[in-house]
């Protein structure tokens, strides 16, 4: 029998699947409006989902994640549609967050490395094909390696970029940001001011993926709860705090999205003659992220696997090897990236480019969540035998509430994803509208064709 990830190890892979220090400059780049935000995305996201994701694998401990739980509700053509969305929107993600490696890296070798889209994309490319080969060895392994990183170069960078700010405004050093009822509350005149909900609703993207992990989970029904619970307190503040400790060091018009968090730390440890730091602070960083895509590369993908079994894919798709990887999904998943990465060399800058992902990898993945919310209702009444060790407080009162909460959230990131931050470069307003309208096209239109495959395929749900 194989050993049981008991709670601890599940708090720190889910902070490390969610939590990331990489989103930090994009909620900074909002000043001290970004308090206004962080509230906000809590109250009609991140706890709508983190609460929805802890009934729902508390009343289905058996298998868990969003193909299961809309198959579930809708059956298997819903479920494609959800576990599409993810799959996608991971696809569109990666590019970003290996570009923040990559210029994190950077700062290892030559810094003006960053400013050039041939080695980004180099490196990008490089680090995806080596974090597939790692992710053929199996879930387990990802599990190990996942809270180990999550502790070395996701909770200690972030405790220190805290700490680190907290000294900063305490020892009288100049702030960049102004704190005052009239600068925290944003504008309602105009949908470009809250484009900052974008990059915070991004950050908390993920809490629905440790489902996977439900049947290795000692005590499902018990700890999985708690465990949501308690990541989802740590990653608010985290990440409301690390914000701010960025925006009161570095100007707005200065805030690099891809190195932004290497150069505040800079600047804090040279400030604190503590220099000789340094250093070790790209590896550490380095370290968390590539934790959190080890996570993020392998759930997906064996959700889409289910895909496959169910007969919306050739049977090439539904190919697992010895260590129970979806290796062939994997394998094609990182051609797809590559691929995808060239994007870069049609874009005016670095900055335009990560947000732009940011922004379309959001939006698309929103509207899975209003699927899984959908599939929340549904299931709480229509198994309402069934025992659940956590329930969402309020009975059905408290479900609807929540979930309509949550769904009014996807709905206004959706609308927002498609204005453009005045602070970047696009062209124009329209451009950009229209880069998102074509990324969506793009990732939509394959569902069709997976339809029609399956309406005309011999191949049977097994």
């Amino acid at each position: 029998m194989s050993k049981k990830i008991p709670l601890f190890s599940l708090i720190i892979i889910i902070i490390a699947t969610i939590d990331s220090i990489r989103n930090l400059p994009s909620s900074a780049l909002f000043g001290s409006s970004l308090i206004f935000f962080f509230v906000f995305a809590a109250i009609v996201f991140l706890i709508p989902t983190a609460l929805v994701a802890a009934e729902l694998s508390a009343t289905f401990p058996e298998k868990g994640g969003v193909y299961y739980w809309v198959n579930r509700a809708f059956g298997d053509k819903m479920a494609m549609i959800a576990i599409w969305l993810q799959w996608t929107n991971t696809l569109v993600w990666y590019p970003s967050i290996l570009s923040f490696i990559a210029g994190t890296i950077a700062y290892l070798i030559s810094p003006s490395l960053i400013s050039s889209p041939v080695y980004i994309l180099s490196t990008v490319i490089a680090l995806f094909w080596a974090f597939t080969i790692f992710n053929l060895f199996g879930l387990r392994t990802s599990a190990k390696i996942s809270e180990l990183c999550g502790i070395i170069g996701t909770i200690f960078p972030l405790i220190l970029l805290i700490i680190l700010g907290a000294v900063w405004v305490y020892t009288g050093h100049p702030i960049q940001i102004e704190f005052s009822a009239a600068t925290i509350l944003p504008t309602f005149k105009t949908a470009s001011s809250w484009v900052s909900l974008i990059s915070i609703m991004a950050g908390f993207l993920g809490m629905e993926l440790a489902g996977v992990y439900i049947t290795g989970i000692k005590n499902p029904q018990r700890n999985f709860p708690r465990a949501i619970c308690i990541a989802s307190l740590f990653i608010l503040f985290s990440m409301l705090l690390g914000s701010l400790a960025i925006a009161i060091i570095i100007p707005q018009n200065e805030i690099s999205l891809v190195a932004g968090v290497v150069e505040v730390f800079s600047l804090f440890l040279n400030a604190f003659n503590l220099s000789w730091f340094l250093p070790v602070i790209p590896i550490i960083i380095v370290v968390g992220t590539v934790g959190s895509i080890i996570n993020w590369l392998l759930s997906p993908a064996k959700g889409f696997l289910h895909a496959a079994e169910f007969g919306y894919l050739p049977p090439f798709f539904a190919k697992k090897n010895r260590f129970d990887a979806p290796a062939n999904i994997l394998i094609i998943q990182a051609i797809l990236v590559s691929a995808f990465c060239f994007v870069y060399l049609l874009v005016p800058s670095v900055n335009a480019f990560y947000w732009l992902l940011t922004a379309l990898s959001t939006s698309l993945y929103m509207l899975m969540y209003i699927l899984m919310f959908l599939a929340a209702i549904t299931l709480h009444h229509k198994y309402i035998d069934r025992p659940k060790v956590f329930k969402i407080p309020g009975g059905s009162i408290g479900m609807w509430t929540t979930t309509i909460l949550g769904i009014f959230g996807c709905i206004i990131t959706i609308i927002i994803s498609f204005f453009a931050p005045e602070a970047l470069q696009f062209g124009s307003k329209a451009k950009y509208a229209l880069l998102i309208a074509l990324g969506y096209v793009i990732v939509l239109a394959p569902l069709s064709i997976f339809f029609l495959y399956k309406k005309f395929s011999k191949k049977r749900p097994r």
